[in-house]
Protein backbone atom coordinates (compact mmCIF):
# COMPACT_ATOMS: atom_id res chain seq x y z
CA UNK A 1 0.00 0.00 0.00
CA UNK A 2 1.21 3.66 -0.89
CA UNK A 3 2.74 5.31 2.25
CA UNK A 4 1.15 8.78 2.91
CA UNK A 5 2.41 11.51 4.41
CA UNK A 6 1.02 11.76 8.44
CA UNK A 7 0.43 15.50 7.68
CA UNK A 8 -1.84 15.22 5.21
CA UNK A 9 -5.19 17.58 5.22
CA UNK A 10 -5.82 18.06 2.14
CA UNK A 11 -8.24 15.82 -0.45
CA UNK A 12 -6.90 12.51 -0.69
CA UNK A 13 -8.59 9.53 -2.63
CA UNK A 14 -8.17 5.85 -1.64
CA UNK A 15 -9.13 3.59 -4.53
CA UNK A 16 -8.11 -0.29 -5.41
CA UNK A 17 -9.65 -1.50 -2.09
CA UNK A 18 -12.85 -2.11 -0.26
CA UNK A 19 -14.75 0.44 1.30
CA UNK A 20 -17.35 -0.44 4.59
CA UNK A 21 -20.07 2.12 3.75
CA UNK A 22 -23.68 1.81 3.72
CA UNK A 23 -23.55 4.16 0.95
CA UNK A 24 -22.43 1.73 -1.33
CA UNK A 25 -22.24 -1.84 -0.71
CA UNK A 26 -19.84 -2.25 -3.88
CA UNK A 27 -17.29 0.32 -2.86
CA UNK A 28 -13.63 0.19 -3.48
CA UNK A 29 -12.41 4.09 -3.32
CA UNK A 30 -12.73 7.02 -1.09
CA UNK A 31 -12.24 10.80 -1.15
CA UNK A 32 -11.70 12.55 1.87
CA UNK A 33 -11.54 16.93 1.65
CA UNK A 34 -9.47 17.71 5.13
CA UNK A 35 -11.40 16.19 7.88
CA UNK A 36 -14.65 14.80 6.46
CA UNK A 37 -15.33 12.17 4.36
CA UNK A 38 -16.22 14.10 0.65
CA UNK A 39 -17.47 10.59 -1.53
CA UNK A 40 -17.80 6.79 -1.91
CA UNK A 41 -17.87 5.00 -4.87
CA UNK A 42 -16.54 2.80 -7.86
CA UNK A 43 -13.36 2.22 -9.43
CA UNK A 44 -14.76 3.57 -12.80
CA UNK A 45 -16.08 6.53 -10.62
CA UNK A 46 -12.51 7.21 -9.06
CA UNK A 47 -11.18 8.14 -12.10
CA UNK A 48 -12.66 11.41 -12.42
CA UNK A 49 -10.99 12.16 -8.79
CA UNK A 50 -7.45 11.18 -9.68
CA UNK A 51 -6.22 14.18 -11.41
CA UNK A 52 -7.89 16.74 -8.94
CA UNK A 53 -6.77 15.52 -5.34
CA UNK A 54 -3.60 16.21 -3.67
CA UNK A 55 -2.43 13.13 -2.96
CA UNK A 56 -3.68 9.19 -4.38
CA UNK A 57 -3.20 6.13 -2.24
CA UNK A 58 -3.66 2.50 -3.89
CA UNK A 59 -5.41 0.36 -1.29
CA UNK A 60 -3.75 -2.78 -2.92
CA UNK A 61 -6.61 -4.77 -1.77
CA UNK A 62 -6.84 -3.55 1.66
CA UNK A 63 -10.11 -3.49 3.41
CA UNK A 64 -11.23 0.24 4.22
CA UNK A 65 -13.92 0.59 7.52
CA UNK A 66 -14.56 3.26 10.14
CA UNK A 67 -11.83 3.31 13.35
CA UNK A 68 -12.98 1.99 16.20
CA UNK A 69 -14.75 3.73 18.92
CA UNK A 70 -13.84 1.71 22.54
CA UNK A 71 -16.59 2.81 24.62
CA UNK A 72 -14.52 2.17 28.29
CA UNK A 73 -11.53 2.13 28.75
CA UNK A 74 -8.68 3.50 31.81
CA UNK A 75 -6.18 5.28 30.01
CA UNK A 76 -3.58 5.44 32.43
CA UNK A 77 -3.78 2.22 34.02
CA UNK A 78 -3.59 0.52 30.49
CA UNK A 79 -0.41 2.52 29.50
CA UNK A 80 0.95 1.19 33.04
CA UNK A 81 0.12 -2.51 32.73
CA UNK A 82 2.04 -2.21 28.86
CA UNK A 83 5.32 -0.45 30.33
CA UNK A 84 5.00 -2.43 34.03
CA UNK A 85 4.48 -5.45 35.90
CA UNK A 86 2.19 -7.52 33.86
CA UNK A 87 0.53 -10.64 35.57
CA UNK A 88 -2.45 -11.55 33.33
CA UNK A 89 0.20 -13.95 31.93
CA UNK A 90 0.71 -15.70 34.89
CA UNK A 91 0.02 -19.00 35.03
CA UNK A 92 0.90 -20.09 38.44
CA UNK A 93 0.99 -18.15 41.80
CA UNK A 94 4.28 -19.07 42.08
CA UNK A 95 4.78 -17.38 38.49
CA UNK A 96 3.56 -14.48 39.75
CA UNK A 97 5.53 -14.16 42.54
CA UNK A 98 8.70 -14.37 40.75
CA UNK A 99 8.00 -12.41 38.26
CA UNK A 100 6.68 -9.52 40.77
CA UNK A 101 10.52 -10.37 42.19
CA UNK A 102 11.60 -10.01 39.02
CA UNK A 103 10.20 -6.84 38.81
CA UNK A 104 11.19 -5.66 41.76
CA UNK A 105 15.09 -6.18 41.36
CA UNK A 106 14.50 -4.31 37.84
CA UNK A 107 13.12 -1.36 39.19
CA UNK A 108 14.58 0.34 42.17
CA UNK A 109 13.83 3.93 42.15
CA UNK A 110 10.13 2.73 41.93
CA UNK A 111 8.37 4.32 45.11
CA UNK A 112 5.54 2.31 44.64
CA UNK A 113 5.02 -1.48 42.52
CA UNK A 114 2.86 -1.34 40.00
CA UNK A 115 1.39 -4.83 38.97
CA UNK A 116 -1.63 -5.68 37.17
CA UNK A 117 -4.00 -8.83 35.89
CA UNK A 118 -3.47 -11.48 38.44
CA UNK A 119 -6.62 -14.33 38.23
CA UNK A 120 -6.59 -16.24 41.20
CA UNK A 121 -9.83 -18.88 39.40
CA UNK A 122 -6.96 -19.38 36.36
CA UNK A 123 -4.03 -21.00 38.87
CA UNK A 124 -3.71 -24.42 39.89
CA UNK A 125 -3.35 -23.19 43.67
CA UNK A 126 -6.24 -20.89 43.26
CA UNK A 127 -5.98 -18.61 45.55
CA UNK A 128 -4.27 -15.31 45.04
CA UNK A 129 -0.85 -14.02 47.27
CA UNK A 130 -0.63 -13.39 50.76
CA UNK A 131 0.36 -10.23 51.99
CA UNK A 132 3.02 -12.00 53.78
CA UNK A 133 4.28 -14.02 50.47
CA UNK A 134 4.04 -10.18 48.78
CA UNK A 135 6.36 -8.68 51.47
CA UNK A 136 8.99 -11.66 50.79
CA UNK A 137 8.57 -10.95 46.88
CA UNK A 138 8.93 -7.39 47.00
CA UNK A 139 12.20 -7.05 50.17
CA UNK A 140 9.38 -5.04 51.92
CA UNK A 141 8.70 -2.37 49.51
CA UNK A 142 5.55 -0.83 49.21
CA UNK A 143 3.51 -2.36 46.25
CA UNK A 144 -0.15 -2.50 44.79
CA UNK A 145 -1.15 -5.42 42.24
CA UNK A 146 -4.75 -5.31 41.08
CA UNK A 147 -6.44 -8.03 40.59
CA UNK A 148 -8.08 -8.79 36.73
CA UNK A 149 -11.13 -6.86 37.15
CA UNK A 150 -9.42 -4.13 39.00
CA UNK A 151 -11.65 -3.87 41.69
CA UNK A 152 -9.27 -5.83 44.52
CA UNK A 153 -5.78 -5.72 44.97
CA UNK A 154 -3.05 -6.96 46.53
CA UNK A 155 -0.88 -4.95 48.48
CA UNK A 156 2.27 -4.57 50.51
CA UNK A 157 2.10 -3.99 54.55
CA UNK A 158 4.78 -1.07 53.07
CA UNK A 159 1.90 0.16 51.24
CA UNK A 160 -0.85 -0.05 53.73
CA UNK A 161 1.57 1.92 55.81
CA UNK A 162 1.04 5.12 53.37
CA UNK A 163 -2.68 4.97 53.99
CA UNK A 164 -3.58 5.72 57.33
CA UNK A 165 -6.74 4.72 58.61
CA UNK A 166 -6.53 1.94 56.05
CA UNK A 167 -7.46 -0.61 58.55
CA UNK A 168 -10.52 0.51 59.55
CA UNK A 169 -12.45 0.51 56.53
CA UNK A 170 -14.76 -1.32 55.12
CA UNK A 171 -12.85 -4.34 52.13
CA UNK A 172 -9.56 -4.40 54.54
CA UNK A 173 -8.99 -8.00 55.68
CA UNK A 174 -6.43 -8.22 58.46
CA UNK A 175 -5.67 -11.69 57.39
CA UNK A 176 -3.94 -10.26 54.29
CA UNK A 177 -6.70 -10.91 51.67
CA UNK A 178 -7.38 -8.70 48.60
CA UNK A 179 -8.41 -5.16 49.79
CA UNK A 180 -12.59 -4.40 48.06
CA UNK A 181 -14.46 -2.01 48.19
CA UNK A 182 -13.45 1.44 50.57
CA UNK A 183 -9.93 0.10 51.61
CA UNK A 184 -9.46 -0.71 48.08
CA UNK A 185 -10.24 3.04 46.86
CA UNK A 186 -7.71 4.13 49.25
CA UNK A 187 -5.05 2.00 48.51
CA UNK A 188 -5.37 2.57 44.32
CA UNK A 189 -5.36 6.49 45.41
CA UNK A 190 -1.98 5.86 47.43
CA UNK A 191 -0.35 4.06 44.53
CA UNK A 192 -1.59 6.63 42.01
CA UNK A 193 -0.32 9.48 43.64
CA UNK A 194 3.10 7.64 43.47
CA UNK A 195 2.89 7.97 39.74
CA UNK A 196 5.36 10.99 38.96
CA UNK A 197 3.22 13.41 35.96
CA UNK A 198 6.38 12.30 33.44
CA UNK A 199 5.59 8.00 34.04
CA UNK A 200 1.74 9.16 33.66
CA UNK A 201 2.63 11.00 30.77
CA UNK A 202 4.60 8.28 29.15
CA UNK A 203 1.61 5.52 30.33
CA UNK A 204 -1.14 7.76 28.33
CA UNK A 205 0.92 8.40 25.20
CA UNK A 206 2.00 4.38 25.25
CA UNK A 207 -1.93 3.56 25.50
CA UNK A 208 -3.21 5.89 23.22
CA UNK A 209 0.12 4.95 20.58
CA UNK A 210 -1.04 1.20 21.34
CA UNK A 211 -4.77 2.02 20.54
CA UNK A 212 -4.26 3.87 17.03
CA UNK A 213 -1.68 0.54 16.27
CA UNK A 214 -4.96 -1.24 16.47
CA UNK A 215 -7.45 1.17 14.37
CA UNK A 216 -8.63 2.18 17.67
CA UNK A 217 -9.98 6.11 16.27
CA UNK A 218 -11.48 7.25 19.89
CA UNK A 219 -11.74 5.99 23.52
CA UNK A 220 -14.03 7.05 25.91
CA UNK A 221 -11.85 7.43 29.45
CA UNK A 222 -13.51 6.67 32.27
CA UNK A 223 -12.34 8.39 35.51
CA UNK A 224 -13.37 9.36 38.64
CA UNK A 225 -12.12 10.23 41.92
CA UNK A 226 -12.51 6.38 42.77
CA UNK A 227 -10.62 5.43 39.89
CA UNK A 228 -7.53 8.02 38.78
CA UNK A 229 -7.60 11.64 39.71
CA UNK A 230 -8.53 15.38 38.33
CA UNK A 231 -4.94 15.62 37.31
CA UNK A 232 -4.71 12.42 35.55
CA UNK A 233 -8.04 13.17 33.53
CA UNK A 234 -7.14 16.49 32.76
CA UNK A 235 -3.74 15.88 32.06
CA UNK A 236 -5.18 13.15 29.24
CA UNK A 237 -7.35 15.08 27.53
CA UNK A 238 -4.86 17.94 27.30
CA UNK A 239 -2.22 15.06 25.91
CA UNK A 240 -4.83 14.11 23.32
CA UNK A 241 -5.86 17.15 21.86
CA UNK A 242 -2.11 18.51 21.71
CA UNK A 243 -1.07 15.56 19.42
CA UNK A 244 -2.04 13.05 16.89
CA UNK A 245 -3.82 10.51 17.89
CA UNK A 246 -7.00 8.56 18.60
CA UNK A 247 -9.67 11.19 20.27
CA UNK A 248 -10.43 11.06 23.67
CA UNK A 249 -14.21 11.42 25.10
CA UNK A 250 -14.43 12.08 29.08
CA UNK A 251 -16.21 11.19 31.60
CA UNK A 252 -15.88 11.77 35.38
CA UNK A 253 -17.77 9.31 37.82
CA UNK A 254 -18.61 11.40 40.52
CA UNK A 255 -22.31 11.66 42.32
CA UNK A 256 -23.79 15.10 41.75
CA UNK A 257 -25.34 16.87 44.47
CA UNK A 258 -26.20 20.15 42.43
CA UNK A 259 -25.09 22.05 39.80
CA UNK A 260 -22.51 23.62 40.79
CA UNK A 261 -20.82 20.07 40.74
CA UNK A 262 -21.73 19.56 37.63
CA UNK A 263 -20.54 22.73 36.13
CA UNK A 264 -16.96 21.17 37.85
CA UNK A 265 -17.02 17.93 35.74
CA UNK A 266 -17.94 20.09 32.58
CA UNK A 267 -14.49 22.25 33.38
CA UNK A 268 -12.56 19.38 33.93
CA UNK A 269 -13.00 18.94 30.01
CA UNK A 270 -15.82 15.88 30.88
CA UNK A 271 -18.85 15.32 28.13
CA UNK A 272 -20.35 13.29 31.32
CA UNK A 273 -21.29 12.64 34.74
CA UNK A 274 -20.68 8.56 34.76
CA UNK A 275 -18.67 6.17 33.82
CA UNK A 276 -17.36 4.14 36.55
CA UNK A 277 -20.31 5.81 39.11
CA UNK A 278 -19.95 2.90 40.99
CA UNK A 279 -23.52 0.93 41.82
CA UNK A 280 -21.82 -2.40 42.87
CA UNK A 281 -18.58 -3.76 42.07
CA UNK A 282 -17.24 -7.22 40.23
CA UNK A 283 -18.18 -10.77 39.82
CA UNK A 284 -14.50 -11.93 40.08
CA UNK A 285 -13.90 -9.82 43.41
CA UNK A 286 -17.40 -10.96 44.66
CA UNK A 287 -18.49 -7.50 44.96
CA UNK A 288 -21.12 -7.53 42.20
CA UNK A 289 -24.57 -6.93 43.79
CA UNK A 290 -26.91 -9.74 43.41
CA UNK A 291 -30.78 -10.63 44.33
CA UNK A 292 -29.49 -14.08 45.79
CA UNK A 293 -26.06 -14.88 46.93
CA UNK A 294 -22.70 -16.01 45.47
CA UNK A 295 -22.53 -19.52 44.48
CA UNK A 296 -19.25 -19.60 46.37
CA UNK A 297 -19.76 -17.16 48.95
CA UNK A 298 -22.88 -16.79 51.56
CA UNK A 299 -23.40 -13.09 50.62
CA UNK A 300 -24.72 -11.06 47.92
CA UNK A 301 -22.02 -8.51 47.32
CA UNK A 302 -21.85 -5.16 47.67
CA UNK A 303 -24.17 -2.08 46.49
CA UNK A 304 -22.43 1.54 46.73
CA UNK A 305 -25.53 3.68 45.22
CA UNK A 306 -29.73 3.20 46.13
CA UNK A 307 -32.45 3.85 43.51
CA UNK A 308 -33.10 7.16 45.60
CA UNK A 309 -29.05 8.23 44.66
CA UNK A 310 -29.57 7.04 41.28
CA UNK A 311 -32.68 8.98 40.96
CA UNK A 312 -31.10 12.13 42.44
CA UNK A 313 -28.08 11.99 40.10
CA UNK A 314 -30.16 11.35 36.81
CA UNK A 315 -32.68 14.14 37.41
CA UNK A 316 -29.78 16.65 38.32
CA UNK A 317 -27.69 15.76 34.83
CA UNK A 318 -31.09 15.56 33.09
CA UNK A 319 -32.26 19.14 34.23
CA UNK A 320 -28.32 20.29 33.03
CA UNK A 321 -28.13 18.78 30.20
CA UNK A 322 -25.54 16.52 30.82
CA UNK A 323 -25.10 12.64 29.89
CA UNK A 324 -25.28 10.30 33.29
CA UNK A 325 -23.98 6.97 33.63
CA UNK A 326 -23.61 4.04 36.19
CA UNK A 327 -21.42 1.35 36.78
CA UNK A 328 -24.13 -1.87 37.35
CA UNK A 329 -22.70 -5.60 36.87
CA UNK A 330 -25.08 -7.30 39.24
CA UNK A 331 -28.95 -8.08 38.50
CA UNK A 332 -29.83 -5.95 42.13
CA UNK A 333 -27.66 -2.91 40.18
CA UNK A 334 -28.93 -3.18 37.25
CA UNK A 335 -32.33 -3.16 38.86
CA UNK A 336 -31.44 -0.46 41.39
CA UNK A 337 -30.13 1.81 38.07
CA UNK A 338 -33.51 0.79 35.90
CA UNK A 339 -35.65 2.13 39.31
CA UNK A 340 -33.70 5.07 39.71
CA UNK A 341 -33.54 6.38 36.18
CA UNK A 342 -37.57 5.61 36.27
CA UNK A 343 -37.90 7.95 39.61
CA UNK A 344 -36.21 10.17 37.44
CA UNK A 345 -38.39 10.55 34.71
CA UNK A 346 -41.24 11.85 37.15
CA UNK A 347 -39.07 14.94 38.06
CA UNK A 348 -37.10 15.86 34.50
CA UNK A 349 -39.73 13.42 32.10
CA UNK A 350 -39.16 10.79 29.79
CA UNK A 351 -38.43 12.53 26.86
CA UNK A 352 -36.00 14.91 28.56
CA UNK A 353 -34.52 11.49 30.36
CA UNK A 354 -34.10 9.64 26.83
CA UNK A 355 -32.90 12.45 24.93
CA UNK A 356 -29.48 12.71 27.31
CA UNK A 357 -28.64 8.88 26.25
CA UNK A 358 -27.86 8.13 29.96
CA UNK A 359 -25.37 5.28 30.09
CA UNK A 360 -25.24 1.72 32.00
CA UNK A 361 -21.33 0.52 31.90
CA UNK A 362 -21.32 -3.25 31.77
CA UNK A 363 -25.00 -4.09 32.20
CA UNK A 364 -23.72 -7.85 32.81
CA UNK A 365 -26.28 -9.54 34.48
CA UNK A 366 -29.73 -8.57 32.78
CA UNK A 367 -33.48 -9.84 32.90
CA UNK A 368 -36.49 -9.44 30.64
CA UNK A 369 -37.58 -6.68 32.50
CA UNK A 370 -34.42 -4.53 32.89
CA UNK A 371 -33.76 -4.93 29.06
CA UNK A 372 -37.24 -3.71 28.66
CA UNK A 373 -36.50 -1.15 30.87
CA UNK A 374 -33.21 -0.20 29.30
CA UNK A 375 -35.27 0.54 26.26
CA UNK A 376 -38.24 2.43 27.44
CA UNK A 377 -36.09 4.60 29.19
CA UNK A 378 -33.33 4.94 26.24
CA UNK A 379 -30.22 3.57 28.19
CA UNK A 380 -27.19 2.65 26.52
CA UNK A 381 -25.48 -0.03 27.27
CA UNK A 382 -21.64 0.15 27.17
CA UNK A 383 -20.44 -3.89 27.15
CA UNK A 384 -17.19 -5.70 26.99
CA UNK A 385 -17.77 -8.97 25.10
CA UNK A 386 -14.54 -10.45 25.71
CA UNK A 387 -15.96 -10.44 29.56
CA UNK A 388 -17.68 -13.52 28.41
CA UNK A 389 -14.71 -14.60 26.20
CA UNK A 390 -12.54 -14.56 29.33
CA UNK A 391 -14.78 -15.77 32.23
CA UNK A 392 -18.08 -17.03 29.83
CA UNK A 393 -18.81 -20.76 29.77
CA UNK A 394 -19.26 -23.88 31.90
CA UNK A 395 -16.40 -24.33 33.81
CA UNK A 396 -15.73 -20.08 33.97
CA UNK A 397 -15.27 -18.03 36.23
CA UNK A 398 -18.84 -16.53 35.97
CA UNK A 399 -20.02 -20.41 36.71
CA UNK A 400 -17.98 -20.54 39.83
CA UNK A 401 -19.21 -17.41 40.97
CA UNK A 402 -23.09 -17.95 40.03
CA UNK A 403 -23.64 -21.15 39.41
CA UNK A 404 -23.96 -22.67 35.30
CA UNK A 405 -27.62 -21.76 35.00
CA UNK A 406 -27.18 -17.82 36.62
CA UNK A 407 -24.04 -17.92 34.24
CA UNK A 408 -25.71 -18.42 30.56
CA UNK A 409 -27.92 -15.47 31.48
CA UNK A 410 -24.90 -13.01 31.54
CA UNK A 411 -24.19 -10.65 28.64
CA UNK A 412 -27.46 -11.53 26.99
CA UNK A 413 -26.49 -9.50 23.52
CA UNK A 414 -29.37 -10.82 21.53
CA UNK A 415 -32.00 -10.24 23.26
CA UNK A 416 -30.71 -7.04 23.76
CA UNK A 417 -30.86 -5.76 19.85
CA UNK A 418 -33.99 -7.54 19.44
CA UNK A 419 -35.42 -4.87 22.43
CA UNK A 420 -34.28 -1.78 20.93
CA UNK A 421 -31.32 -0.95 23.31
CA UNK A 422 -28.38 0.40 21.75
CA UNK A 423 -24.91 -1.08 22.13
CA UNK A 424 -21.60 0.84 22.72
CA UNK A 425 -18.84 -1.76 23.01
CA UNK A 426 -15.70 -0.91 24.81
CA UNK A 427 -12.64 -3.20 26.53
CA UNK A 428 -12.67 -2.01 30.12
CA UNK A 429 -8.69 -2.48 29.12
CA UNK A 430 -6.87 -3.33 31.29
CA UNK A 431 -9.65 -5.38 32.72
CA UNK A 432 -9.30 -6.77 28.84
CA UNK A 433 -7.04 -5.83 27.08
CA UNK A 434 -7.43 -3.41 23.51
CA UNK A 435 -8.56 -5.32 21.26
CA UNK A 436 -11.52 -4.22 19.07
CA UNK A 437 -11.82 -7.24 16.27
CA UNK A 438 -11.23 -9.53 18.89
CA UNK A 439 -14.64 -7.81 21.07
CA UNK A 440 -16.52 -8.18 17.77
CA UNK A 441 -15.80 -11.57 17.89
CA UNK A 442 -16.49 -12.35 21.10
CA UNK A 443 -19.96 -10.36 20.72
CA UNK A 444 -20.60 -12.96 17.56
CA UNK A 445 -19.46 -15.76 19.07
CA UNK A 446 -20.61 -15.57 22.49
CA UNK A 447 -20.01 -18.78 24.74
CA UNK A 448 -24.02 -19.05 25.15
CA UNK A 449 -25.55 -19.15 21.49
CA UNK A 450 -28.71 -17.64 22.16
CA UNK A 451 -26.69 -14.58 23.40
CA UNK A 452 -24.69 -14.20 20.01
CA UNK A 453 -26.04 -10.60 17.33
CA UNK A 454 -23.94 -10.68 13.71
CA UNK A 455 -20.94 -9.72 13.25
CA UNK A 456 -22.38 -6.57 11.41
CA UNK A 457 -24.48 -5.43 14.77
CA UNK A 458 -21.05 -6.35 17.09
CA UNK A 459 -19.19 -4.17 14.35
CA UNK A 460 -21.69 -1.16 14.39
CA UNK A 461 -22.09 -1.33 18.13
CA UNK A 462 -18.13 -1.00 18.24
CA UNK A 463 -17.72 2.05 15.64
CA UNK A 464 -21.42 3.92 15.09
CA UNK A 465 -22.27 2.89 19.10
CA UNK A 466 -19.53 4.54 20.62
CA UNK A 467 -20.18 7.53 18.90
CA UNK A 468 -23.46 7.31 19.41
CA UNK A 469 -23.00 6.85 23.05
CA UNK A 470 -21.54 9.66 23.63
CA UNK A 471 -24.37 12.04 21.92
CA UNK A 472 -22.70 11.76 17.79
CA UNK A 473 -24.83 10.34 15.23
CA UNK A 474 -23.03 11.82 12.64
CA UNK A 475 -19.81 10.04 13.04
CA UNK A 476 -18.84 6.01 13.04
CA UNK A 477 -19.40 5.26 9.94
CA UNK A 478 -18.15 6.30 6.15
CA UNK A 479 -20.35 8.41 4.20
CA UNK A 480 -20.12 11.55 2.21
CA UNK A 481 -20.26 14.23 5.42
CA UNK A 482 -18.98 11.93 8.02
CA UNK A 483 -15.56 12.30 10.22
CA UNK A 484 -12.59 11.10 8.03
CA UNK A 485 -11.58 9.11 10.97
CA UNK A 486 -10.71 5.45 9.07
CA UNK A 487 -8.79 2.40 9.35
CA UNK A 488 -7.22 0.52 6.95
CA UNK A 489 -6.72 -2.88 7.12
CA UNK A 490 -4.98 -6.31 5.58
CA UNK A 491 -7.19 -9.30 6.09
CA UNK A 492 -8.80 -12.39 3.85
CA UNK A 493 -12.12 -12.92 2.18
CA UNK A 494 -14.75 -10.84 3.48
CA UNK A 495 -18.04 -12.52 4.38
CA UNK A 496 -21.30 -11.78 5.95
CA UNK A 497 -21.41 -13.76 9.27
CA UNK A 498 -24.86 -14.05 11.10
CA UNK A 499 -25.45 -15.88 14.51
CA UNK A 500 -27.33 -18.85 13.50
CA UNK A 501 -28.19 -20.42 10.23
CA UNK A 502 -32.26 -19.18 10.88
CA UNK A 503 -31.03 -15.80 10.51
CA UNK A 504 -32.49 -15.07 7.17
CA UNK A 505 -30.19 -16.20 4.92
CA UNK A 506 -30.95 -13.58 2.00
CA UNK A 507 -28.90 -11.51 4.27
CA UNK A 508 -25.40 -13.22 3.64
CA UNK A 509 -26.12 -13.13 -0.24
CA UNK A 510 -23.73 -11.28 -2.34
CA UNK A 511 -26.97 -9.79 -4.37
CA UNK A 512 -28.45 -8.60 -0.47
CA UNK A 513 -26.18 -5.65 -0.86
CA UNK A 514 -25.02 -6.39 2.93
CA UNK A 515 -21.56 -5.53 2.53
CA UNK A 516 -19.04 -7.88 3.59
CA UNK A 517 -16.38 -7.70 6.58
CA UNK A 518 -13.66 -9.76 7.93
CA UNK A 519 -14.16 -13.60 8.55
CA UNK A 520 -14.30 -13.50 12.52
CA UNK A 521 -14.08 -17.42 12.82
CA UNK A 522 -12.65 -18.00 16.14
CA UNK A 523 -9.53 -19.82 14.96
CA UNK A 524 -9.00 -17.33 11.85
CA UNK A 525 -6.53 -14.51 11.44
CA UNK A 526 -7.80 -11.20 12.76
CA UNK A 527 -7.03 -8.48 10.52
CA UNK A 528 -3.95 -6.19 10.93
CA UNK A 529 -4.35 -2.52 10.96
CA UNK A 530 -2.30 -0.81 7.88
CA UNK A 531 -3.05 2.65 8.85
CA UNK A 532 -5.38 4.67 11.27
CA UNK A 533 -6.51 8.42 10.20
CA UNK A 534 -8.50 10.48 12.46
CA UNK A 535 -9.62 13.84 11.17
CA UNK A 536 -8.16 13.35 8.06
CA UNK A 537 -4.69 12.60 9.54
CA UNK A 538 -2.62 9.60 9.66
CA UNK A 539 -1.94 8.80 13.10
CA UNK A 540 -0.65 5.53 12.90
CA UNK A 541 1.36 4.12 9.61
CA UNK A 542 2.28 -0.02 9.73
CA UNK A 543 6.12 0.47 8.60
CA UNK A 544 7.10 -1.15 5.50
CA UNK A 545 3.42 -1.07 3.90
Amino acid sequence: MTQASPERSGTVLLRGGFVYSPADPFATAMVTDGGTVAWIGSEGAADSFATGVDEVVDLAGALVTPAFADAHVHTTSTGLALTGLDLGSAATLADALARTTAYAAANPGHRVLLGHGWDETRWPEGRPPTRAELDAATGGRPAYLTRTDVHSAVVTTALLDLVPGIRGLGGFHEEGGPLTRDAHHAARRAAHEAVTPAQREAAQRAALRHAAALGIGSLHECAGPDISSEDDLTGLLALAAGEPGPRVFGYWAEAAADHADLDRIRALGAIGAGGDLFVDGSLGSHTACLHAPYADAAHTGAGYLDAAAIADHVALCTEAGIQAGFHAIGDAAVAAVTEGVRKATERAGLDRVRSLRHRVEHAEMMTPDTIADFAELGLVASVQPAFDAAWGGEDGMYAQRLGADRARTLNPYAAMVRAGVPLALGSDSPVTPLDPWGTVRAAAFHRTPAHRISVRAAFTAHTRGGWRAAGRDDAGVLVPGAPADYAVWRTGDLVVQVPDERVANWSTDPRSGTPGLPDLTPGTALPTALRTVVAGQTVFARPNE
